[in-house]
């Protein structure tokens, strides 16, 4: 696969960092504080950046807090999932009960809002909460799906044939929102997790579920998923995510 060029950087480390704290004032204040909060990422970037809301949230209302935080695999939810090969597993953890909490679902990126009606639909497969909110760092529009979110870090308008991504430095080396141009044809989807994380353990910080669901492998062969699970984009012609 032809390597995407980078065209333009939308967000850059500072730009996040001030993107999510201020994303996490909005939760507080729209929620009245933390009762009956958890947050819940979309892997395989909405999650990391669901433990940086988490630990902003500490950061606000004190170390003594403590916000449930859970990560969601959506592969097997997708509606392209039987058009897709080579599939990547990723573990879903969700270490509490989420019946009459308010759950906010993040994720990088928004835009056909396929990959969020997935979502949707495995959060309710682990119970029924009283209210779903969603946060994204970037909204790049061009909607599928009436689907809308609540929190929104940056909207970036976007052409059909340009790919935003977010790279984060836990797992890419550097943090930044860029836009990429994508050949006719190649397929556009979020960023692979990047070396830096193959070198880090699971436990070393609150990255979510970065490490694969290896007991999966046996029913993935029947099932196609792209390597890229968690991509808002999808090449002209086929499903959107």
């Amino acid at each position: 696969m032809q390597e995407l060029k980078t065209t333009s950087v939308v967000l850059d480390a500072q730009a996040i960092t001030r993107a999510v704290t201020r994303i996490t004032h909005e939760i507080l204040e729209r929620n009245s504080g933390i009762e009956k909060l958890a947050i819940v990422g979309i892997v395989t970037r909405g999650d990391l950046l669901a433990a940086q809301i988490a630990q902003r949230i500490r950061d606000i209302e004190g170390d003594q807090v403590n916000v449930p935080v859970g990560s969601l695999d959506i592969s097997f939810y997708r509606d392209d999932v039987t058009l897709r090969i080579a599939p990547e597993i990723f573990s879903t953890n969700i270490p509490f009960n989420i019946d009459g909490m308010t759950i906010v679902l993040v994720d990088d990126v928004l835009y056909t809002g396929r990959t969020i009606r997935a979502a949707l639909d495995a959060l309710m497969d682990y119970g029924r909460p009283r209210a779903i909110q969603l946060a994204v760092l970037v909204d790049r529009g061009h909607r599928e799906l009436p689907i809308r979110a609540d929190y929104v870090g940056k909207n970036v308008p976007s052409a059909a044939n340009e790919q935003v991504r977010l790279f984060l430095e836990a797992v890419d080396g550097r943090s930044s929102v860029e836009i990429l141009k994508v050949a006719p044809g190649e397929h556009i989807g979020s960023a692979p997790l990047g070396t830096v994380a193959l070198s880090k353990s699971a436990n070393s910080e609150p990255l979510g579920a970065v490490t694969k669901d290896r007991d999966a492998s046996s029913t993935s062969s029947n099932l196609s998923t792209s390597n890229d699970i968690n991509d808002e984009n999808v090449e002209q012609g086929g499903a959107s995510k």
